[in-house]
């Protein structure tokens, strides 16, 4: 685990096509931490075809750099509706502030409300989007593992 970022070190910026091999490399290296029984380098294109979908539908990915210009983390997020449909960052980097980070820039995009499911087994994401504010208002399934999931929900307080 890296320190926490210096903030002038980093850069966020809209992804752009030559981005995707990093996009694709971070997600399947951050999930196989999380879940290594999963095979998620076969899912890389289902990635692809998915973000591309959700950005044509208005959704917004927004890449993290560090110092070195290496991709930190992603997200991708619909300003119209506050779905947050994925947030990822380098395993390297967990605990780092990064994700942190990645949420304050989605609060950016859409201030008055996010959405999200995560998977209920996932108690380190909950406890992650808990500090941050978030409070559980459902639960679902995973369309592709079946997984039961949690939805959760942030609003700026006062709303």
């Amino acid at each position: 685990m890296n320190a926490p970022p210096a903030h002038a070190s980093l850069s966020l910026r809209a992804r752009v096509d030559a981005d995707w091999p990093f996009i694709l490399d971070v997600w399947v290296a951050s999930w196989r931490v999380t879940y290594p029984e999963i095979d998620f380098e076969g899912r890389r294109d289902w990635l692809l075809r998915r973000i591309r979908e959700l950005e044509e539908a208005g959704a917004v990915t927004l890449c993290l750099f560090d110092a070195q210009s290496a991709l930190a983390g992603f997200v991708v997020i619909n300003p119209a509706d506050g779905w947050l449909d994925q947030i990822c960052v380098a395993p390297d980097r967990f605990g780092a502030g990064f994700g942190a980070l990645l949420l304050s820039a989605a609060r950016n995009v859409s201030p008055r409300l996010i959405r999200l499911d995560v998977n209920a087994d996932n108690a380190r994401a909950i406890r992650f989007y808990e500090r941050d504010g978030f409070s559980r208002v459902g639960r679902g399934a995973n369309t592709l593992s079946g997984r039961e999931t949690v939805m959760m929900e942030w609003r700026p307080q006062g709303d």
